[in-house]
């Protein structure tokens, strides 16, 4: 038997008339007063503070002294000669090798041995002018037998001859020194004079060799 537009089901009637759906909804976004808006917020702060706390503790550098120029052994170590310098190192053991930029230099510090420009300055270069027998030792030369190029830092062999009895015989009185200063040519003399990194035991040789020769004529090499 047909009952028009309903249905008969364990005796109830259902009426398809009065099956609506329900209401649609549309998602909203959370506002201010969302406490979920603050608790991401607070998440991603902690995340922010927790990165720069573990980056500041992988940045394990640290500050040591570096040389500004070239030095020669027996310079004496100021703060115009020095610079600071951030260094990350593989070892820490190897701070230990080099001079921190915290620490002062003592006021007599002195090179031992030469540092290049830009080099880190190693403990075992600095001493004290006690621990240091190197001199500087003044040389006057003619010009034109000092090639231009020659200055301070610089590595050079010194020759010697006689002219007045042995004009073709000539030796490296002080080879391998390290130039200190190199002063230009004095316009009064028309000489030249270079200042060498020499030991006591070179600097005795030098002048008992001086004082044999006649007319004694120096000549300088550069490396």
């Amino acid at each position: 038997m047909t009952w028009g537009a309903g249905s008969v089901h364990d005796g109830a009637v259902t009426s398809l008339g009065d099956l609506t759906p329900p209401p649609a909804t549309r998602a909203t976004r959370p506002g201010w007063r969302d406490p979920r808006l603050w608790i991401g917020v607070a998440i991603v702060a902690l995340s922010v503070v927790a990165g720069s706390r573990l980056l500041a503790a992988a940045d394990d550098s640290v500050t040591v002294w570096a040389a500004t120029t070239d030095l020669v052994a027996g310079d004496e170590l100021t703060a115009d000669d020095l610079a600071a310098r951030q260094v990350r190192f593989v070892d820490a053991d190897d701070l230990d090798r080099y001079v921190s930029a915290d620490q002062e230099l003592p006021p007599d510090a002195r090179l031992l041995r030469g540092v290049g420009d830009g080099e880190l300055l190693p403990r075992a270069a600095v001493g004290s002018a006690e621990e240091t027998d190197v001199l500087q030792l003044p040389i006057a030369v003619e010009p034109a037998l000092v090639p231009e190029s020659v200055r301070a830092g610089s590595v050079v062999s010194i020759y010697v001859r006689d002219t007045a009895r042995c004009p073709e015989c000539a030796g490296a009185a002080l080879p391998g020194v390290t130039v200190v200063d190199a002063p230009a040519v004095d316009d009064l003399t028309g000489a030249r004079q270079l200042v060498v990194a020499v030991e006591q035991a070179d600097a005795d040789r030098w002048f008992e060799l001086l004082a044999g020769l006649e007319q004694p004529v120096i000549t300088v090499l550069g490396s």
